[in-house]
């Protein structure tokens, strides 16, 4: 277990939306590498879904681990381990917001969904959805030793380019595996030439993640 201060903690969580209190789900937004949490809560006005908490935490350095996502696990920590760590405190500031794990969802971009991935597949359970945007599972194979247990049939949706010069093909279609083996209902995206980047395609498919939980605007 990461200690409680390590690199990633006490860094700012940011809210945007519905109050945790009233949400009737909450999504938790991972940045990527470089970024920030004020920056991915753009992804929430995206969306403009209503009843939604948006819990966004930021990394120290703007980074939530050093190295690649394919490098050794030992060569990431600890900052690793504290940034796994950061996910599991926020899903249980929305806990404790009288939330339960299926209300929350999980979403990340590029270093951001390879840590949200990277977790679910850790702490196996019912989640009310995963989404991770151009990322997949960390370490030097996509299958890690403890992957046991079940998803429950967690929705989970991976979209990436064919051409993404930072997270290879194979790698998300090794991760929709993985998932799959946990019981996950996988719905894997390839868009061709796009870059790293995210789409409006992605975006409706995380609406419809949100639709599970809140009643969308027609």
């Amino acid at each position: 277990m990461p200690s409680s201060d390590g690199p990633h903690q006490d860094q700012p969580l940011l809210d945007h939306g519905a109050p945790r209190a009233d949400a009737a789900a909450a999504m938790i937004l991972l940045h990527g590498r470089g970024a920030s949490a004020r920056g991915i809560l753009s992804l929430a006005d995206a969306l403009d879904v209503p009843d939604v908490a948006y819990l966004a935490p930021q990394a120290a350095g703007r980074s939530w681990y050093p190295e690649s996502f394919t490098a050794p696990i030992a060569d990431n920590e600890p900052h690793l381990g504290s940034a796994l760590q950061v996910v599991g405190d926020t899903i249980a500031h929305a806990v404790e917001a009288g939330l339960t794990e299926e209300q929350v969802l999980l979403v990340g971009f590029s270093q951001g969904a390879c840590l949200a991935t990277e977790y679910v597949v850790r702490h196996p359970q019912r989640y009310g959805g995963v989404a991770g945007l151009s990322g997949g599972l960390i370490g030097p194979e996509a299958t890690p030793s403890d992957a046991e247990g079940t998803l429950d049939g967690t929705p989970v949706f991976l979209g990436c380019s064919d051409q993404d010069p930072y997270i290879p093909l194979e790698r998300v279609r090794e991760t929709a595996d993985v998932f799959r083996h946990l019981g996950a209902s996988v719905t894997e995206r390839i868009y061709e030439g796009m870059g790293h980047t995210t789409n409006e395609d992605e975006l409706q498919h995380i609406r419809e993640l949100l639709g599970e939980h809140v009643a969308l605007d027609e």
